[in-house]
């Protein structure tokens, strides 16, 4: 009998905690700050970017590309970068994981091997984010010519 009731009262608890509004999430920022991700009454992050392409010029068949893209968070909450990828298998992004506060600058390196890929070349990296603009595009370009 006690445990039929306790069950009852697991499951009510259960479903009535289904209802609730999100809730709020803390971390730490890269310099160790506690960070909250819940923005109050409509505040966000926006992300601007030093450049949002980087010309690499000409290079030589099989040479590496590497660029580190800085953007700042000019918004009223923190940005929290979800997901870069590249258009193509031969661009690597890597990017800042942590929260990035309001008024901080946040990084995505980027590398591009030119193994194979002779001619004008255009990578376009897509940045993910929660902020105001939440899908954004910075671009690697230049040439490559045959070794």
């Amino acid at each position: 009998m006690k445990h039929t009731i306790l069950s009852i009262f697991a499951v009510a608890a259960l479903l009535t905690s289904c209802n609730q509004g999100p809730k709020e999430h803390t971390g730490t920022a890269g310099d160790g700050t506690t960070v909250s991700t819940e923005a109050s009454a409509g505040a966000t992050g926006k992300i601007e970017f030093k450049e949002e392409a980087f010309d690499f010029g000409k290079i030589k068949e099989g040479e590496v590309v590497k660029h580190v893209f800085t953007f700042t968070n000019t918004g009223e909450a923190p940005v929290i970068l979800s997901q870069v990828t590249a258009s193509c298998g031969c661009t690597t992004p890597s990017f800042t994981t942590t929260p990035v506060l309001p008024g901080k600058s946040g990084e995505i390196a980027v590398e591009f091997n030119s193994a194979g890929m002779v001619g004008q070349q255009q990578k376009i990296i897509t940045v993910v984010s929660n902020s105001e603009n939440n899908i954004t595009t910075i671009q690697l370009k230049g040439t490559v010519d045959a070794a």
